[in-house]
């Protein structure tokens, strides 16, 4: 899913089904003649109806069982999870609050809708019940970071989702495979020239140039160097790669969206502080910033990718086509890549390793979004609400991974059987949250066209400086104008030598 797609949340028309579901499981029956009103009776009892609502379908099912699960071991609350679709998902929330008997009592929405959520009632604080683990003690610092906000815990983290960069391994290991051959061929020769200089017979030589298989630990262990860890390891791999035909590129990414770009200044960026609530700690426009754009301003020379006709699932589709070695990928690709190798239409084996650092001095950091449950302010069953909620988050997240694709926070442990899912929840931990601030809330879009206009050649330090001051302006309320920080372009190190070449000969 696009950042564009997340903020602007896909929401929700009522689907109540898990009840049904619940009474086929308990072997109950219901008459044709019964309402639905009586069969819930007739299942229930008198039990609290809990409403929760959520807007990913594609966790309907993961949902409906936790319900029926949770509705089997207590007898005071009932769950019902309701599907909602819309085009403003709090929005339809707070209306239900309002003029419905159906309440949501608790709801799942991404961390940075958080603030919103709370200032307008709809999200509260929430508290563990006694007994259960503080979530410091279990979660990624990141995760209690996304749920915070002005020091109050105002959900519980569920799921998440980050970008890592995603490698083709099956060419990884022929290209180290081929190298490690490469370099034994050359060690043999040498070998066979000395005992020929030695006057050894040539039956001896031949037998010496016996070539054995490389051992497989020993491709590993290249293929494990190999992974870039700087864009500059790229660069250097695809000045010596020798791709395969069907390779159309070495690296290629959504340059489109600022989710798959963000590790590029994601360290150098300040938008709220730790937690993403706090105004008065935005700092954009800096000189480490600036650098790390002109480097990703430099590999359009390298990597030719049109703004306009890129795409994540375009790219996504080339990596599954074996066009591609290296893309920056967000975590809703395992259970895509996976689908596809059951289908047949996907040959390789693949890895994912953290997204690689700008330069050697530059740091990166991806973005993360926190799918988050919290508790309406204005339910009734506030404290039932707020146990389910850590029933859902804390104590049936074992199978989400595998049923739904979804990566959840809480298997800091971890039980991940792949290991490329447990590479993400790494990333996951040392990921920037999106921050919470209602006041920045288009900062995104603001740096998704900066970010586009560099790639087309536009000054980096002009496009940060402008951004800056608009978000600067709309928290402050006024006009802002930051002072221009002066950062030389570096010369190239064959300009330098141009230059003292025609210094000499004047």
């Amino acid at each position: 899913m696009t950042l564009k797609k997340r903020l602007i949340m896909i929401l929700v028309i009522a689907l109540v089904g898990g009840c049904l579901y619940g009474a086929g499981k308990l072997g109950l029956s219901v008459r044709p003649e019964e309402t639905e009103a009586e069969a819930q009776e007739a299942l229930f009892g008198h039990r609290e109806t809990l409403y929760l609502w959520y807007a990913d379908d594609t966790i309907t099912d993961y949902l409906n069982s936790v319900a029926v699960s949770y509705n089997e071991y207590q007898d005071r609350v009932r769950v019902v999870p309701v599907y909602t679709q819309g085009l403003e998902y709090l929005e339809t929330i707070n209306q239900a609050s309002l003029q419905t008997q159906e309440v949501p009592d608790l709801y799942i929405i991404s961390n940075d809708s958080l603030e919103k959520a709370y200032l307008a009632g709809l999200a509260c604080e929430v508290t563990l019940p006694e007994g259960v683990l503080p979530m410091t003690d279990i979660l990624p610092e990141t995760a209690v970071r996304a749920v915070t906000y002005h020091d109050k815990q105002i959900g519980y983290p569920f799921y998440y989702e980050t970008s890592c960069l995603l490698y083709n391994r099956t060419y990884l290991e022929d290209w180290a495979r081929a190298q490690m051959e490469a370099e034994r061929d050359q060690a043999l020769a040498e070998d066979a020239q000395e005992q020929a200089d030695s006057g050894d017979v040539e039956e001896e030589i031949q037998e010496s140039q016996k070539q054995e298989e490389i051992p497989a630990g020993d491709v590993e262990e290249r293929v494990t160097q190999t992974v870039p860890q700087t864009i500059d390891e790229i660069l250097s791999f695809a000045d010596v790669y020798d791709a395969p035909e069907q390779v159309e590129a070495i690296f290629k990414w959504d340059v489109s969206d600022i989710f798959y770009n963000y590790f590029v200044v994601g360290n150098y960026m300040d938008v709220g502080g730790k937690n993403g609530d706090n105004a008065d700690s935005i700092h954009i426009y800096n000189e480490n910033a600036i650098r790390a754009l002109r480097v990703y301003q430099n590999l359009n020379q390298f990597f030719s990718i049109d703004t306009k006709e890129i795409s994540y699932e375009g790219v996504l589709q080339d990596f599954l086509d074996g066009k591609i070695v290296y893309t920056v990928a967000t975590s809703d690709a395992l259970s895509k890549l996976e689908k596809a190798r059951e289908d047949g239409q996907f040959a390789y084996e693949y890895g994912v390793a953290r997204v690689p650092d700008v330069s050697g001095e530059l740091r990166s950091a991806s973005l993360s979004v926190t799918q988050c449950v919290a508790v309406n302010g204005y339910s009734a069953k506030k404290e039932m609400a707020n146990d389910f909620a850590v029933y859902l988050t804390q104590y049936n997240t074992g199978d989400l991974y595998a049923r739904t694709g979804k990566l959840s926070v809480h298997d800091s442990g971890n039980t991940y059987d792949d290991p490329n899912a447990a590479a993400f929840l790494e990333e996951y931990a040392r990921s920037v949250p999106m921050p919470k601030m209602i006041e920045t809330s288009n900062f995104w879009v603001g740096l998704e066209i900066a970010f586009a206009k560099v790639w087309e050649g536009e000054d980096a330090n002009d496009e940060l400086k402008a951004l800056s001051e608009q978000i600067m302006g709309q928290v402050l309320g006024e006009a802002y104008t930051e002072e221009y920080i002066d950062v030389p372009i570096p010369v190239e190190e064959d300009e330098e030598n141009l230059e003292e070449e025609g210094g000499e000969e004047e």
